[in-house]
């Protein structure tokens, strides 16, 4: 996900397909870059006609829309305006009742003393680590297993409790990197399957899922959570436990976080597909010099204060994880009961809070048009034509970057193709992993045959 909603994760077993029927999605946008041997992967008939997409536009730098930029727009104009409202209708002598009631203060006489009280415990937190609750996921080392054939198993890394699926026993290796906010079981919908093509694992990024909650530091942001620092998670995953090339394979910000893996580990990543990648529009460099400085200091309000948790816990609801959910999906059928529960337990869990605050604080970093020319390994977009939040026509422009070799957008889905669309989205992974798979073996063999006849 790319809306700002909390870490959250379930480990009960999930198996939901959403079936769409060709009505619905009549045909799929191909834009292909290259061609190559085919896949034997059956094609669903209602995706298999190619069209060509012209390059699109991507937004211009000070276009304060998109995913988080939405959110924090809207929650900046609410904020204004209610804070307006409030205190222009109190009487002059109650406006410092109010603003201490804001701090958390009682009277107006306690504001100093309660806000030195809530920075020292805002200290005391931060010299902690929050852990993996119990029956969270299972001890460092171990695994169990949560359905058929796919299991559930806890990897320790830099220190940290690290959750993650897998299934399959043999063939390519797959990787499934999630969204802000999401965590492996949004892939609840895609990884038995995938199971069929290679060996798949699906991981919570540190500080979302089950995944460790490492605190941050509230002065300096953004110094445990970043993209360099999942880039590196990653490729030590696949480093120490999946043991051989990977393909990675995203989804909103997830997408970011892989693309940093497969540029700072080339030789770890076969190919990567992006899902409606993160366009990162609340980046310093595509917000406007106005409002740059107030995104700052809202950013800096959120994090310092008991602003932040209010506005975390009036959030961290069912009914509201709901409405944001059926904005970000097409169809308001697939947002389940099912779905919100697997993404709001884990934002329950101690720490999760404080990630959130520092992720929406988040302004500089990599940026997908940035990593893309740097990419050495075959990428595939894969894009939901009614996403709000990163909208396909700003998508579209990545097709210029010669490592992108195909852009298919999906009609009638939005932000999150591989759960709302499983039917869909499942062959075309499996056929870019088939393809890519078959292309290496037949490099290595022919390295392998030159190396047998050189003298």
């Amino acid at each position: 996900l790319s809306s700002p909603m909390l870490t959250t994760s379930t480990t009960a077993p999930l198996g939901r397909l959403v079936q769409r029927g060709p009505a619905q999605h009549s045909s799929l946008g191909r834009s292909t870059r290259s061609g190559g041997p085919q896949a034997h992967v059956a094609v669903p008939a209602a995706i298999s006609q190619e069209t060509y997409l012209p390059l699109g536009h991507v937004a211009t730098a000070d276009i304060a829309t998109g995913s988080l930029g939405t959110l924090l727009a809207a929650v900046l104009a609410a904020s204004a305006a209610f804070w307006v409202w409030f205190l222009t209708r109190k009487p002059r002598d109650t406006q410092a009742r109010c603003l201490a009631f804001a701090s958390g203060a009682a009277q107006p006489q306690q504001h100093n003393v309660m806000l030195a009280a809530s920075a020292q415990i805002v200290e005391t937190e931060l010299s902690t680590t929050s852990r993996c609750p119990p029956g969270g996921c299972p001890d460092p080392g171990e695994e169990r297993e949560i359905r058929p054939g796919v299991f559930e198993g806890c990897w320790m890394w830099q220190g940290h409790r690290i959750r993650y699926q897998r299934a399959g026993e043999d063939g390519p290796a797959i990787l499934l990197v999630h969204g802000f906010g999401a965590n492996a079981d949004h892939f609840r919908n895609n990884i038995d399957e995938l199971a069929e093509t290679g060996k798949v694992w699906a991981i919570d990024l540190l500080g979302y899922g089950y995944s460790d909650k490492p605190i941050p530091d509230k002065i300096n942001p953004n110094t445990v959570y970043n993209f360099e620092n999942w880039g590196q998670q990653l490729r030590d995953f696949i480093t120490e436990i999946v043991q051989q090339k990977t393909f990675v394979i995203t989804n909103s910000v997830g997408g970011v976080a892989g693309m940093q893996a497969a540029i700072d580990g080339p030789e770890l990543v076969a190919g990567v597909v992006l899902m409606d990648v993160s366009l990162r529009m609340l980046h310093e460099t595509k917000q406007s010099p106005l409002a740059r400085p107030l995104v700052t200091q809202f950013q800096r309000l959120l994090r310092t204060t008991n602003a932040g948790k209010y506005f975390f816990d009036n959030l961290a609801t069912p009914e509201t994880l709901r409405s944001v959910l059926q904005q970000a999906y097409s169809d308001p059928d697939a947002v389940t009961d099912e779905l919100i529960e697997c993404l709001l337990s884990p934002g329950m869990t101690p720490g999760a809070v404080a990630v959130f605050l520092d992720f929406i604080s988040y302004s500089t970093g990599p940026l997908p048009e940035d990593q893309l020319p740097q990419l050495k390994c075959p990428v595939r977009i894969i894009w939901g034509e009614e996403d709000p939040w990163e909208l396909v026509e700003w998508g579209r422009d990545f097709q210029k970057f010669d490592c992108v070799e195909d852009f298919i957008s999906l009609p009638g889905v939005g932000h999150c193709p591989m759960d709302e669309a499983p039917e869909l989205v499942n062959p075309l992974l499996q056929e870019f992993v088939l393809k890519h798979q078959e292309r290496s073996t037949e490099l290595e063999q022919r390295v392998a045959a030159d190396a047998a006849v050189a003298p």
